[in-house]
């Protein structure tokens, strides 16, 4: 676990990123206008991991323009993975509920005042689900995408039970319970959602899906054959674990 951390609040959001620069700007914006207006205390964290592209420097200007109501805070991650990236964010908070989203922002940030009437109501974890009842696709993936991601979730299910939607990257948690669950994950790329959701399954915490309106970027940094395969090996080896859950 890291040795520092900063100042609590209601709820932290952390964003991973890897060569956003592009899109960071107008995700972040949107992200502070629409926590700045919420009855609770937000905080944002975009942790750098490992971009080569001024991803940092887009933080820093944000930083400089605002008046920090919803202080954005930058954390380096030299480990390469998503996973790494939020692990390293949510085991150095000290907020009550925290949680990760995309840095495409392909869930809407309004999602939030759902998670959050959920977390205040007693929920431990609150995952943003593209195949529940109510969801919906404003923009869909490409066929190839679909059909991978149809077999991803038919893996998935052997380890987390119940759960239609594992990857969608928007999940929220109240910290203590995840923490637990956090300091036994050992998978670092896109597969960390599926070890993640397990642990916390294993520990008895029933996972909340709320439906989303969920729209594909077609600038995504995951690649199909790259980290797709990666996935995959990752959540076979999940599966051929004594514990289930660890890779």
């Amino acid at each position: 676990m890291p040795a520092y951390s900063r100042p609590v609040a209601d709820l932290e959001v952390a964003i991973p990123a890897y060569n956003e620069v592009t899109r960071l700007p107008q995700t972040l914006w949107c992200t502070v206008e629409y926590l700045r207006r919420q009855p609770w205390s937000s905080r944002v964290v975009v942790v750098d991991n490992g971009s080569c592209d001024g991803t940092a420097d887009v933080v820093r200007a944000h930083t400089r323009r605002t008046d920090g109501r919803v202080p954005v805070d930058l954390v380096g991650c030299a480990r390469p993975g998503k996973g790494a990236a939020v692990r390293r964010a949510l085991l150095s908070s000290r907020s009550r509920f925290v949680g990760f989203f995309d840095a495409d922002l392909a869930t809407p940030v309004e999602t939030l005042a759902t998670v959050m009437e959920h977390l205040e109501d007693g929920a431990q974890a609150v995952i943003g689900s593209r195949y529940t009842a109510g969801a919906r696709f404003v923009h869909a993936q490409p066929a190839a995408r679909r059909l991978g991601g149809a077999a991803f979730r038919l893996m998935a299910r052997s380890l987390v039970k119940g759960v239609d939607d594992t990857q969608c990257g928007f999940k929220f948690f109240e910290r203590h319970t995840v923490t637990h669950a956090l300091v036994t994950c050992r998978t670092t790329g896109f597969a960390f959602d599926v070890e993640l959701l397990c642990q916390l399954q294993r520990a008895g915490v029933a996972i909340v899906e709320i439906p989303v309106a969920w729209s594909h970027a077609d600038e995504s940094s995951f690649s199909p054959w790259r980290d797709g395969l990666a996935s995959f090996s990752a959540v076979r080896r999940m599966q051929r674990s004594t514990t289930g859950c660890a890779s």
